[in-house]
């Protein structure tokens, strides 16, 4: 299969009334998806939606999110998810830099997009997602009234594999939200190895918690889609909810992140769910602490994997289930701070500054490249010319091989802090910090979290004179970015240390404020 329609057409013919997508208490069958993505597509051609313009969303998990997906993939259109968490300016930067011709929002968001309206000039039409209590604008289509419209046979339109099909924004070291986007083929590439590596069937039933904006909110949905199998939605991550889900609706897979499976081995009543269904839960983002790791294997089994990837490329490395044993031998245990070996569909490489490759031990940068790897950053040259070099994608990361080829992450080049899961760029919170009259200079670090695993922290030099407070600054970046990429605590001090070239010199900054 060289377009997702052709894989989402297949499972409707080979199995139209197994389940799809379940959200709530409602349920979706492929035969039932197929047809609504149709219709959706139809009824988005109606509107003046042509062949690869970009079809905005925002809005948590839901049905109506993938089914437009869906919609984008069966027609050759490009969704662009937006992250809900975001401040009004970051949307409405994504959404002129993607020329976004029609947004579907949730109602409860109206608001924020009515606020925007006069900046969102390329926008022609905007669909509401009915929610609850919000209720729909007069100035926007209700969701299912665009269904409705639209013809089962779909738009008179066909994706072809080098179309584009998605458009997800990443931040990056300038502060600006950077577009990456996927085309047709390299989806359905990245499905397929997302389906070995993680070990999913036909009846797979994965449990999406993470939010649908991000590739990991659509990588692992693929992934069972391209088995067959069914994925199940929450809207947020609640730890009871999600042992209910469990056990409920006999979850084989699911993603947590450290401070999600902390969560949920603290719910008092855990024994009482029945989780004897799961048989893979990946982690990724961050190192999982050996002794919550071996709480999750004496609870759940040895049903853990460490993933490694991005959104550049999808999935770069992983540890496999039957190598994660917190109760193995020391060699075992080290490994378990690793991101695992590299499959065999990745090339890969680390280099030094001087771009000469490392020998094990040695740190340097990670450097690959793989079938489903971007092609370059949307209306973005000088990121792309940085970050692809030679047709080798350089990562920013540094991380180290052993002798065995197990690759260690040990540090992150582009200061990224990963905090819940999110990732958050230091440069992006320093602008923040900076656009305030009474800060000189400042700094951002992550510091460990019993919760998040990192937090972070600002380190700031503020005018002599000036009455500047850790709150009032946190709420000064609050009105900048968004609230989870804040600081979480200020530290002021005289002076920030500073390389000889001039630049922070953030690892003496990390050794002196370790909280």
């Amino acid at each position: 299969m060289r377009t997702v329609r052709e894989l989402i057409e297949r499972n409707a013919r080979y199995f139209p009334n197994r389940e799809a997508f379940v959200c709530g208490d409602r349920r979706l069958t492929h035969g039932g998806l197929a047809q609504r993505a149709l219709r959706l597509a139809s009824g988005l051609f109606q509107l003046g939606l042509k062949r690869q313009d970009r079809l905005a969303l925002l809005a948590m998990n839901s049905l109506e999110f993938y089914e437009t997906y869906a919609a984008a993939e069966v027609a050759g259109y490009v969704a662009a998810p937006i992250n809900y968490r975001l401040a009004p300016a970051e949307i409405a930067y994504m959404l002129q830099d993607s020329s976004a011709k029609i947004l579907v929002f949730e109602a409860q968001y109206a608001a924020v997009v009515e606020a925007l309206r006069t900046e969102l000039r390329e926008v022609q039409h905007y669909i509401c997602i009915d929610s609850g209590a919000a209720v729909r604008p007069e100035w926007a289509l209700a969701f299912e009234d665009v269904v409705a419209r639209g013809s089962v046979d779909g738009p008179p339109i066909v994706p072809q594999p080098d179309d584009y099909v998605y458009l997800w924004y990443t931040s990056g070291t300038t502060g600006k939200p950077k577009g990456v986007a996927w085309r047709q083929w390299k989806a359905c590439e990245s499905a397929r190895a997302n389906a070995l590596i993680t070990e999913l069937t036909g009846d797979s039933r994965i449990l999406q918690v993470t939010p649908a904006f991000h590739i990991g909110g659509k990588g692992y949905v693929n992934g069972a889609g391209w088995m067959g199998g069914c994925t199940v939605l929450h809207r947020a991550f609640d730890p009871v909810e999600m042992l209910a889900t469990i056990d409920r609706e006999r979850i084989t897979m699911t993603f947590m992140v450290a401070a999600i499976l902390q969560a949920v081995l603290a719910v008092p009543n855990l024994a009482d769910y029945d989780l004897s269904s799961i048989r893979m839960i990946v982690t990724a983002a961050a190192p999982i602490p050996v002794p919550v790791l071996r709480r999750g294997i004496e609870l759940l089994g040895p049903v853990f994997s460490i993933q490694y990837g991005c959104t550049e490329v999808g999935g770069i490395s992983a540890l496999p289930r039957w190598e994660v044993n917190p109760n193995g031998s020391e060699a075992d245990i080290r490994r378990l701070g690793s991101v695992g070996h590299i499959p065999p569909e990745v090339d890969f490489r680390l280099e030094d500054e001087q771009g000469k490759p490392c020998p094990p031990g040695v740190p340097g940068e990670v450097i690959m490249r793989s079938l489903a790897m971007f092609d370059g950053y949307w209306n973005n040259t000088p990121a792309t010319l940085e970050a692809l070099r030679d047709g080798w994608y350089h990562t920013g990361d540094i991380g180290v091989l052993d002798e065995e080829g197990y690759l260690f992450l040990v540090d992150r080049k582009k200061d990224m802090i990963i905090s819940g899961g999110e990732n958050i760029y230091s440069r992006e919170v320093e602008e923040a910090l900076a656009s305030h009259a009474d800060v000189l200079d400042a700094a951002v670090i992550g510091v460990p979290h019993p919760k998040w695993v990192e937090a972070v922290k600002a380190v700031v030099v503020i005018r002599r004179g000036a009455s500047v407070t850790e709150e009032g600054l946190i709420a000064h970046c609050k009105t900048r970015i968004a609230s989870y990429k804040c600081p979480k605590s200020v530290a002021f001090v005289a002076s920030l240390p500073r390389l000889a070239t001039g630049k922070i010199d953030k690892p003496a900054l990390r050794a002196g404020h370790r909280h």
